[in-house]
This record gives structure tokens, C-alpha cells and sequence, in this order.
């Protein structure tokens, strides 16, 4: 029973979005904006059907689907909008620009950010943050977290401090940017958490990251 409420509204969701060219357009171009239309479909309709009595259940999830399907596609549309925001301002700085499901993941190098053993920002760094400050006044409706990672060159408890002062310090720069402080959360990995290998000079720089993910608000 419960897969056929589930199945019944993402039918009627899918055909009421189907029936706006511009919509159907943008979610064939944008896979990102059809997952979030399929995952808003089924959370409405779970949550109608959870909510209404027990004769109006069916109705109550195709109706449910029809607005969490609604709700799910402009969420991923506004994702897709802002990736390519930011993979414009990103070019030509070294920063990667990555979608990880709905995330927006913006990966910045050692060689930008921070001298070694420092939190002191980077006059590179700062050019590529003010970019992401625009970007992220220009689209409010997303919580922000920000790690700083470094190798394993030292202890590692000196290291967690020094990822924690770095991703704190990214923070307080993009509030005196103008992006609200309760949107953000800056956190340190130390070398918890390397990309690649810490014995030798390439892999401990890829490991000395900064990460600022964009996540949309539900």
C-alpha cells in the first residue's frame, strides 16, 4: 500500500510539471533540478499522507507530492543557477567548483589561501572570497559551512588548532562581507581528513585545503 502512495503522487507531479515547457526544459538540462523534484514529490507526499485522515490519505499525498515536487525543483533550479554563478567567478583562480548531490562545494588550494603556518588570508584569497560573498548575498536561501584541513607536518593537535583559526578566520571575512553570520558554521579536520597522500610534497599540499560548501535550506 505504501509503495502505491508513493508511486501515485510522483506521477502527478511529474505530470503537472511536465505540463510547463520552460519547466520540463529545465529539468532535462539540469539532472540536479529533476532529483530535487523527485525527492520534494516524495517527501510531500509521505508527509500529506501522514497528516490527513485515514479516508483522504491518497488524496491528501498526490496533493502533497504535486507541492513538495514544486518546492524540490525550484530548490535544485536555484542550485544549478548558483553553480554556474560560481564556476564563472571561480575561472582562471585555481579554486575547484564541485556539485556533490545537491552541495555546492568550492575547494580552495594551498597555494591561495594561507601561508605556511598562518591564518592570515591571502591577497589572492581575499580576490576569490569577495566573488563567493556576492554569490552568496545573491542567493540567501542556503546554510554555509566552512573546514579547513591541513597535512600531517606537525602535531596533531597543533594542526586542529590551525584548521579551526583558518576556517574562523574565512568566516569572520565573509560577515565583513555581508553575509550573515548566522548562515555559516566554520569548522577545523586538522589532518583528519586527507585527499591524497601526506608522503610527499604534491599530495601534503592537497591535503592543505579550504572547503566552503553551499547547502540549500529545506
Amino acid at each position: 500500500m505504501k509503495s502505491h502512495i508513493i508511486a501515485l503522487p510522483i506521477l502527478v507531479a511529474a505530470l503537472a510539471l511536465g505540463g510547463c515547457a520552460s519547466t520540463q526544459q529545465t529539468i532535462q538540462d539540469n539532472p540536479n533540478t529533476a532529483a530535487g523534484v523527485g525527492i520534494g514529490a516524495v517527501g510531500g507526499a509521505l508527509i500529506g499522507s501522514a497528516v490527513a485522515g485515514k479516508g483522504q490519505r491518497t488524496e491528501a499525498a498526490v496533493i502533497g507530492a504535486v507541492v513538495g515536487g514544486l518546492a524540490g525543483g525550484m530548490i535544485g533550479n536555484r542550485m544549478d543557477e548558483q553553480e554556474r554563478a560560481l564556476r564563472q567567478q571561480m575561472a582562471n583562480t585555481n579554486v575547484d567548483v564541485e556539485r556533490r548531490g545537491e552541495n555546492i562545494v568550492l575547494v580552495f588550494p594551498d597555494n591561495i589561501t594561507f601561508a605556511t603556518g598562518s591564518s592570515q588570508i591571502k591577497p589572492a584569497f581575499m580576490h576569490a572570497l569577495d566573488s563567493v560573498a556576492q554569490s552568496l548575498q545573491q542567493y540567501p536561501d542556503t546554510h554555509i559551512q566552512i573546514a579547513g584541513f591541513t597535512d600531517n607536518v606537525g602535531s596533531p593537535s597543533s594542526n586542529q588548532r590551525l584548521s579551526e583559526d583558518r576556517a574562523f578566520r574565512v568566516r569572520d571575512y565573509l560577515s565583513d562581507r555581508g553575509v550573515a553570520v548566522q548562515r555559516m558554521q566554520a569548522v577545523g579536520y586538522g589532518q583528519s581528513r586527507p585527499v591524497a597522500s601526506n608522503a610527499n610534497a604534491d599530495g601534503r599540499a592537497q591535503n592543505r585545503r579550504v572547503e566552503i560548501t553551499v547547502i540549500p535550506n529545506k
